[in-house]
């Protein structure tokens, strides 16, 4: 329905993106600029309606729809809807990350590791902060960034995440168990729909 319009805009983004990156090298001060182009474009809720991205069921309790990819697996473009009550846990992205929202409050939570990954398999987290990201309102990871990410509050939100290679490619994020004191390779629950 809206398709060649969100082609168009995702496009732009991408261009502004790499211009960005090119006239500053990777810092929080360039994904900055990137995100506020990015809530721009997540504010054309027209574009991301549930007629063309249907929401997840509570049995599903996540979607996740990669919008664009370059043919290099860079500038991933992806729409997340999120049922209420799921809850991703602390992990890395090895990756930039851009996120900002269509609608909808996606809690997220900021760690700092206190060991120094020398021991496989071990790892100590500390929550440093809680971002709540709403719509006007993103957050920017870099690659070593730890997070967590949850929808508390809403029936179902609906996010836009942008990374600098596509989720599919990252071969060496981690995930965390703080109970535990842990980390183990991730594996994506949750496919991507073309």
């Amino acid at each position: 329905m809206h398709a060649q319009e969100r082609q168009q805009r995702v496009a732009e983004l991408v261009a502004g993106a790499k211009a960005i990156l090119t006239r500053k090298s990777l810092s929080r001060d360039a994904l900055g600029d990137i995100a506020g182009k990015l809530e721009a474009l997540a504010a054309q809720r027209h574009l991301w309606s549930e007629t063309e991205y249907r929401s997840p069921t509570e049995a599903e309790r996540q979607k996740r729809y990669l919008v664009s990819e370059e043919q290099d697996r860079t500038f991933a473009l992806y729409l997340s809807a999120m049922y209420r009550g799921r809850r991703v846990p602390p992990h890395n992205h090895t990756t930039w990350a851009c996120i900002t929202a269509v609608e909808g409050c996606e809690m997220n939570y900021l760690y700092d590791r206190l060991d120094d990954g020398s021991s496989p398999g071990k790892a100590s987290l500390r929550e440093r902060a809680e971002v709540r990201v709403e719509p006007g309102r993103s957050i920017v990871l870099m690659p070593d960034d730890i997070h967590a990410v949850a929808n508390a509050d809403a029936p179902v939100i609906r996010h836009i995440h942008f990374y600098g290679r596509a989720l599919e490619v990252l071969d060496r994020r981690l995930v965390f168990d703080l109970a535990a004191g842990t980390c183990k390779p991730m594996v994506m629950e949750i496919p991507s729909t073309r």
